[in-house]
């Protein structure tokens, strides 16, 4: 299986895990580039039988991804190309009715084959942490990462399955706390919520996450289906018309308000390196 021509995302594989770095500087966006690629990598992974376990990491040791872009908001067309190109990117798996592109994303992710590992060190917000929450597995570095959903400050909702998967992880009154407030979390606090398997010391997180999935990786292929399967028989999918639900929150929240407040951010420092070291703080004061 070939992975060439997804820029933005650097792949190697060995003995069964693939590693799909994010390399899209300058804070790995989720925009018309990464977007794009993920959701090539994704469809074609499926198909990839060589492949048993799939760990996602950034190339970028501040910044697993910073957020969807600003772009979204602030130009009316910018979301619509991110969205052809994403679709174009797997044109055999056609967008449900009712749901936007990162909504059926996340569907996507979670009926893959292979087992899908997140190791974050960094700050990962907004689509990047939505990302994040598609996976199987989460484990964070101590000190190092970083997690929120700061769109309700923005005046809008995280609409890329943000709202009901951190409900499916975190439950329903720690969502409610999580996005109506747009706290930073450490990797302690994630891993007390659910947002995370296991908070980790930054030094052994690699060594983990290799470990556990070489391990995986060994088991049959058969064996990870048959798993996978039975856990997901007790903790399903979303349901389409929840994920219905929050596209329509997010269509009923965009307009002029939200497009005026887009750019105080970005004047204010919002989607550069140094801004987004304070995202929280920056937004809390527009």
């Amino acid at each position: 299986m070939s992975y060439d021509n997804l820029p933005g995302l650097r792949i190697t594989s060995s003995d069964g895990v693939a590693t799909v770095t994010l390399d899209h500087p300058p804070l790995n966006l989720m925009d018309g580039v990464l977007l794009p690629s993920l959701r090539g990598f994704i469809n074609r992974a499926r198909r990839d039988e060589s492949i048993r376990v799939i760990v996602f990491e950034s190339a970028d040791p501040e910044f697993f991804s910073a957020h969807g872009d600003m772009g979204y908001l602030t130009d009316p067309d910018a979301l619509s190309k991110a969205t052809r190109a994403a679709i174009a990117a797997a044109e055999e798996a056609p967008v449900p009715d009712g749901m936007n592109i990162l909504q059926a994303m996340s569907e996507e992710v979670h009926h893959l084959p292979q087992v899908t590992i997140g190791k974050l060190s960094g700050f990962a917000r907004g689509a990047g942490n939505e990302f994040l929450m598609y996976l199987d597995m989460r484990f964070a570095a101590i000190g190092r990462s970083g997690q929120s959903q700061t769109e309700a400050l923005m005046g809008i909702l995280p609409g890329g399955g943000g709202t009901v998967n951190m409900t499916r992880l975190a439950g329903r009154a720690r969502a409610l706390e999580l996005i109506l407030g747009g706290e930073l979390v450490d990797a302690e606090l994630a891993e007390r919520y659910g947002l995370v398997n296991r908070a980790l010391p930054a030094a052994e997180l690699d060594g983990f996450v290799s470990e556990l999935a070489g391990r995986i990786a060994r088991l049959g292929p058969e064996v990870v289906s048959a798993i996978k399967a039975a856990v997901n028989a007790v903790a399903p999918a979303v349901p389409r018309a929840a994920y219905a639900v929050e596209n329509d929150g997010l269509m009923a929240t965009m307009g002029p308000d939200v497009t005026r407040r887009a750019h105080e951010l970005l004047a204010a420092g919002i989607q550069t390196r140094e801004g987004e070291l304070e995202h929280e703080r920056i937004v809390n004061s527009i």
